[in-house]
């Protein structure tokens, strides 16, 4: 609103001059002293001068407004994207730890005192928190049991098991959590060993040991 006002400003300030312009014309035309004509010129001029000032501090300070506007727009219109998109990662960030501790009291909760009461407490508190997580768009991971992806886990370590498929997660360390489409937390597994691979470096290895007994 206040662009469209400076610029029907300048208009006038434009309007103006072009009236100016006529003016001097109809002096150049009208018969009147040689004197009269100078002083009528010359004020006409500093008057078109006048109004050629104003009309380009106005269309200065015009582009100036337009274009801080124009950068306010684009800079709230990424603000209000990130703040929708990834404004609680900080917060879930947080949260995690607290979930990791009832975790873990869960675990170890059936040596406890009453323990089938605090137990129901300390799940429902769970529950809770996680209905509270996925809810702003957080999901726990299910990695065990599914091939290991470096996008998604981190492997601690590795363990034979004769019944898994190489390289297949065989426990949850700590779980991992997406916020969206981000991983904001890697899961940390053991993975399962190729056992294949193994079996190749120990013949190999026999072979080697072989050769050296045979030369020898």
């Amino acid at each position: 609103m206040k662009g469209k006002k400076e610029k029907e400003k300048i208009e006038e300030l434009e309007n103006n001059i072009s009236e100016e312009n006529n003016q001097e014309q109809q002096v150049d035309n009208s018969p009147s002293s040689e004197s009269e004509d100078k002083n009528a010129l010359e004020k006409s001029d500093e008057k078109i001068t006048e109004l050629e000032i104003q009309v380009n501090e106005m269309k200065d300070k015009y582009l100036r407004k337009v274009a801080e506007f124009e950068n306010y727009k684009r800079r709230s219109e990424s603000d209000q994207l990130n703040l929708i998109t990834y404004g609680a990662e900080s917060f879930i960030i947080k949260i995690l730890p607290v979930i990791d501790d009832l975790e873990r009291s869960l675990q170890h909760i059936d040596s406890a005192n009453d323990a089938d009461t605090v137990k129901k407490g300390i799940t429902l508190v769970y529950d809770k928190l996680l209905k509270v997580l996925d809810e702003q768009g957080v999901k726990k991971m299910e990695s065990v049991g599914k091939p290991f992806n470096v996008d998604y886990h981190d492997a601690l370590m590795q363990r034979k098991e004769d019944t898994a498929q190489p390289h297949t997660v065989l426990e949850e360390v700590e779980p991992g959590y997406i916020y969206r489409d981000k991983v904001i937390r890697h899961a940390k597994v053991i993975v399962s060993e190729d056992v294949s691979e193994n079996n190749v470096q120990s013949e190999e290895t026999n072979s080697d040991d072989a050769v050296n007994n045979k030369d020898n």
